[in-house]
């Protein structure tokens, strides 16, 4: 079981989805949820000036790729930068409606993606993901 992951993703319904898929798998004992790239940010910002120490980050990502205000690849963009330096342990599953090839070619351009799958979560996802992770 993962300690804590976040779940990006503009659609209300798909992150309750997701957050009852992955409480049910015993997947995470904290998810915490945004609604864009942006409100993701903000959240490592606030993590990286939190006087708390350890700093509890997520050790896993689950990002959709079209959202409003700043969607995955700008998110992504964002994070991959020398200012999110001490988050680059953190994976990212890329979730997505549509199986692009083109966003899966573009996938593989960063390393922190882990894998490229289609929404929604499910336990049988979920199975898979303990498998690869464990590895």
């Amino acid at each position: 079981m993962l300690e804590q992951i976040l779940c990006i993703d503009d659609d209300p319904i798909t992150l309750m989805l997701s957050k009852k898929v992955i409480s049910k798998a015993g997947f995470s004992e904290v998810i915490i949820t945004a609604q864009n790239g942006e409100e993701a940010l903000s959240y490592f910002n606030a993590l990286k000036y939190s006087k708390d120490q350890p700093i509890k980050k997520p050790q896993l990502i689950f990002l959709d790729l079209n959202m409003p205000v700043m969607g995955g690849w700008e998110f992504l963009d964002h994070f991959t930068t020398p200012d999110y330096n001490q988050f680059n342990s953190v994976s990212v599953i890329v979730l997505s409606s549509t199986i692009n090839p083109e966003d899966l070619a573009k996938s593989k351009k960063y390393p922190i993606i882990i894998d490229f799958l289609s929404k929604p979560i499910t336990l049988q996802m979920l199975e898979y993901l303990k498998n690869k992770i464990q590895q």
